[in-house]
C-alpha cells in the first residue's frame, strides 16, 4: 500500500485512469476492514430497539442481552446462552428482579435413576454391556466370551442345526433378539440375522424337549432324505434303461397301435358308414362320395 501511495506522489501523471480507480477501491476496502476490526460486538446496536437491552456482564469481555424479559449471555463465539432467572424472595409471580440484583440460576436438571444389572457370570453390577443391549443377556463386557459361550449364529445355520422354524424365532414368546450385519460373501445379498447361540439352544430345548428328541428328529429326517435320493436315483435309472434298451419293455414297444377295421355298416338316417376296430373298441364314422 505504501509503495503504491509513493508512486502516486512522485509521478501522478504516469498512472492511468484504471490504475487510479483500482487504488481508490483498495483504499476504501482497507478502510472498511479497519473499521470492522474496531467493533467488538457487532450486535451492540440492538440496544437501540425497545425490546432489547445490552448490559455488561459480571466478567470483563462478556455482555448480557435482555430480549423481552429473558437474558442471554454473549459467549463471543457466535451464539447466545439463555440465562433463566427466578424472582426475588418475597416478590410476586409477575414481578421481575431488579437490574442491579444478582440473578439466581435455575437448576432444571432432571434426575434420571440408574438401574444396575447383575452379571450372571461374575455377579458384579453393571449399567451397560454389549450382550445386554443387543440380546437382553445379563453379562458384562468383562465376562463376554465371543468364541464359545457367547458366540453368534446365523438364522439359516440355526434352522438347519436345531430344526427350528421361522415362527420359533419370531412368534414364540419371547421373540429372540438379533443384530443385522451385511453378508460377507456378497454385499448385494440381504443382511444376515445373527442370534446369540446360547439363546437359540435354549429355544430348541423348549421346542423339542430334550437333546435326545432333537437327535431322533435329525436321524428321521436323514432317513427320509436318503429314501428320497434312492427313489430319485431309481427313477432316473429306469428312464435311462427305457431309452437304451426299449425292446425289453412292452410299455414302449406297444405304445403305437394300428387299427384293423372290420366290415362297414351303413346308417340310413345319418347317411354315413361306420366301421369298428377288431382289436380295440374304437369306432370310426365317415361318408362315401
Amino acid at each position: 500500500m505504501s509503495e503504491e501511495t509513493a508512486a502516486v506522489v512522485v509521478a501522478p501523471s504516469t498512472l492511468t485512469t484504471a490504475q487510479k480507480s483500482r487504488i481508490e477501491r483498495n483504499l476504501a476496502k482497507a478502510q472498511k476492514l479497519r473499521e470492522a476490526k474496531l467493533v467488538s460486538h457487532p450486535y451492540r446496536e440492538l440496544g437501540k430497539n425497545g425490546d432489547t437491552q445490552l448490559e455488561e456482564g459480571p466478567s470483563q469481555g462478556t455482555s448480557v442481552i435482555k430480549v423481552q424479559g429473558t437474558k442471554y449471555i454473549d459467549s463471543g463465539g457466535g451464539f447466545l446462552l439463555e440465562q433463566p432467572v427466578l424472582p426475588a424472595a418475597g416478590a410476586g409471580a409477575t414481578e421481575r428482579p431488579e437490574d442491579g440484583a444478582v440473578p439466581t440460576i435455575v437448576d432444571d436438571a432432571i434426575a434420571i435413576p440408574v438401574v444396575y444389572e447383575e452379571c450372571l457370570d461374575c455377579g458384579d453390577p453393571f449399567v451397560d454391556s454389549y450382550l445386554f443391549n443387543n440380546f437382553g443377556h445379563s453379562v458384562c463386557d468383562k465376562c463376554r466370551d465371543t468364541e464359545e459361550r457367547h458366540s453368534l449364529i446365523t438364522r439359516t445355520e440355526a434352522k438347519a442345526e436345531y430344526l427350528l422354524k421361522d415362527c420359533d424365532f419370531d412368534k414364540r414368546e419371547p421373540p429372540l433378539r438379533y443384530i443385522s450385519r451385511k453378508n460377507p460373501h456378497n454385499v448385494r445379498w440381504g443382511e444376515m440375522k445373527l442370534y446369540l447361540h446360547s439363546q437359540v439352544q435354549k429355544r430348541a430345548m423348549e421346542v423339542w424337549g430334550s437333546e435326545e428328541e432333537l437327535v431322533r428328529q435329525h436321524e428321521g429326517r436323514e432317513e427320509k432324505r436318503e429314501v428320497g435320493k434312492a427313489r430319485k436315483y431309481n427313477k432316473q435309472m429306469k428312464q435311462l434303461r427305457m431309452e437304451v434298451r426299449s425292446s425289453i419293455y412292452t410299455k414302449k414297444t406297444h405304445a403305437i397301435h394300428e387299427h384293423e377295421f372290420g366290415p362297414d355298416t351303413y346308417n340310413e338316417e345319418e347317411d354315413e358308414y361306420t366301421h369298428t376296430c377288431l382289436t380295440c373298441p374304437y369306432t370310426e364314422s365317415y361318408e362315401k362320395m
